[in-house]
């Protein structure tokens, strides 16, 4: 008798779990990239200086990556609902209390450990990992395509959210009104408690994790995909931070730097979607390449065109389709790697090499339009590091998805 596993078996608690992931990563992934559009206001506000502010932002993305490998690491262990309810928790708390901060270091504590320490509890290596153990290896592609393009549709809808509540009720209640939004993903921490991840591999052997995290460091492809990942942080975090300030920098009106974050958001659930069907048909590895290279050949068109309204909404559309789509392909190769029994341990020290992208990103974003006044040098380097992004992808040995059946 065939035995595989199929969608349909249990297809209404399936699609729960994919709702649920997918709406607990909207909302934590909402509030945490719309934050580039408060980043004019707090330095008005708070005097800090460009460069400070975004230290708290690029200690964000550090402290976003660095918490993912241990929570999924608990995850793994103990299930995840109790590892998500803190996680929301921690990103409304951050995110509410941010206005009240005055110096750098309090930005650090409210948005670089509280919010985005929450947002990493809450993230995709908890959430990627929870849809993975769910859905059959088949469908776990357009599984990891979903939970992702929820990340993107919370952008798209807290976008201009947000620049509407500052509009209206200036940035301190806007950010604050945002940190209580985050509250609704609550419910989705009970309803993903259940069984721990190590549990549910069908009969396998239960490998640790230190095990398997000492496993995967010696295998050269997950080396190479986590140096991959390092660069997609560095375009991400760049462009989610200081996209707006780009923007405002080409003299255009402040409105288009939050519809060009709505912009990357909502092409961002295409690509995520359509890259979550393709990896079911093409070489993961391949899909990588063709991904940044294409960000490369976008960034170096926008630098030669006019910087119009048009042009800076089509740039943020490109860009979009291929911002998180990098997300299935890269999941679903740890995934073919080593299994789904460790996938969250394994996914966070995936993600935690993004985030270190991310934080170079955002941090030199600052740094490099305080001593220069444009953001010129750090295209250059994204346009590099694209290229390099697309050609260390090609000599991974991407195995053969194997499925069983009896």
């Amino acid at each position: 008798m065939n035995t595989k596993p199929s969608l349909s078996n249990h297809y209404p608690a399936i699609w729960l779990v994919l709702l649920s992931t997918a709406g607990t990563f909207s909302l934590t992934m909402g509030a945490r990239q719309t934050m580039g559009l408060f980043l004019s206001p707090m330095n008005t506000s708070t005097g800090l200086g460009i460069g400070n502010i975004s230290l708290a932002f690029a200690f964000g993305q550090l402290w976003w990556g660095l918490t993912q490998p241990f929570a999924g690491a608990i995850a793994d262990k103990l299930g995840v609902g109790r590892v998500l309810f803190l996680g929301i928790a921690l990103v409304a708390l951050g995110t509410f209390i941010t206005p009240l901060m005055t110096t750098t270091a309090g930005l650090i504590f409210s948005i670089g450990m509280l919010a985005a320490g929450g947002a990493g509890m809450a993230g995709p290596a908890v959430l990627m990992a929870t849809a993975t153990r769910m859905i059959p290896a088949e469908n776990r592609g357009i599984a990891t395509g979903i939970v992702n393009a929820g990340g993107s549709f919370g952008q798209f809808i807290m976008a201009p959210l947000a620049i509407t509540l500052m509009v209206n009720y200036g940035w301190n209640n806007a950010m604050q009104i945002l940190g209580l939004i985050v509250l609704l993903a609550l419910p989705a921490a009970f309803l993903l408690s259940g069984k721990p991840m190590q549990n549910a591999t069908n009969g396998q052997k239960p490998v640790s994790t230190k095990a398997a995290i000492y496993g995967a460091l010696k295998n050269p492809g997950y080396l190479m995909l986590a140096a991959g990942f390092f660069v997609c942080g560095f375009h991400v975090a760049f462009l989610s931070t200081h996209l707006p300030g780009v923007i405002a920098s080409c003299g255009l009106p402040a409105e288009f730097g939050a519809w060009s974050l709505a912009i990357l958001g909502l092409f961002n659930i295409v690509g995520s979607i359509s890259m979550g069907w393709a990896v079911g048909h093409w070489r993961m590895k391949s899909l990588l390449s063709l991904l940044y290279a294409t960000r490369a050949i976008a960034i170096t068109l926008f630098l030669l065109a006019p910087k119009t309204g048009p042009v800076v909404l089509v740039f943020a559309a490109v860009m979009g389709l291929t911002f998180l789509s990098t997300v299935p392909p890269t999941a679903g190769l740890v995934a073919k790697f080593f299994g789904p029994a460790n996938m969250a341990s394994l996914f966070g020290i995936v993600m935690l090499t993004h985030q270190l992208g991310g934080f170079l990103g955002a941090w030199l974003g600052g740094k490099v339009f305080e001593a220069a006044g444009n953001y010129n040098l750090l295209w250059y380097i994204d346009i590099t590091l694209a290229v390099g992004a697309a050609l260390i992808h090609l000599p991974i040995k991407e195995p053969q998805l194997q499925l069983k059946t009896a």
